[in-house]
């Protein structure tokens, strides 16, 4: 990941991107991004199965609807951070750009459920956890669990 301003998470991160460019996927804008789409998405996915109007979609669209996330680019970030520009409200930046995506699959009839019963706060405040979250179990223990690990062999040479 090249460093620009969707993935700095702070200014140290040009001097010292080394350093920090593990936390970029998880805490910088274009991960809380990836993120935001992510829940927007899996929510929509939910209701398939939750919904009456929805239920003749249900799992018929899963894998085309999760790759919106799973394949993020940078220039989709910056066209949300473009639509952010109208909107003036980063949640719903991501609601719009997701309905463009809804309307590229042929599923522009069902783009007005996206973002349907959620606030913005329910958006962030499950977004962010989850980056916190597999931040945690993909990086974080991980490396406390090497340090433990190289820790307990040097206490073992020391006793």
């Amino acid at each position: 990941m090249q460093l620009n301003t969707l993935n700095a998470i702070a200014p140290v991160d040009g001097r010292y991107f080394s350093a920090t460019q593990t936390l970029a996927p998880y805490f910088s804008e274009f991960g809380l991004i990836r993120y935001r789409v992510r829940v927007e998405v899996e929510y929509f996915i939910a209701l398939t199965s939750t919904l009456p109007e929805l239920k003749k979609i249900a799992g018929k669209h899963d894998n085309a609807l999760r790759k919106l996330f799973e394949n993020l680019s940078e220039a989709d970030a910056l066209a949300i951070k473009e639509i952010e520009k109208t909107t003036n409200h980063d949640v719903k930046a991501v609601e719009y750009f997701i309905k463009n995506k809804f309307d590229a699959l042929g599923l522009g009839e069902f783009k007005e459920f996206i973002h349907f019963g959620l606030t913005s706060q329910d958006v962030n405040n499950t977004a962010i956890p989850l980056s916190l979250k597999e931040f945690m179990d993909a990086e974080m223990l991980p490396a406390v669990h090497k340090q433990m690990s190289l820790l307990s062999g040097l206490a073992d040479q020391w006793k």
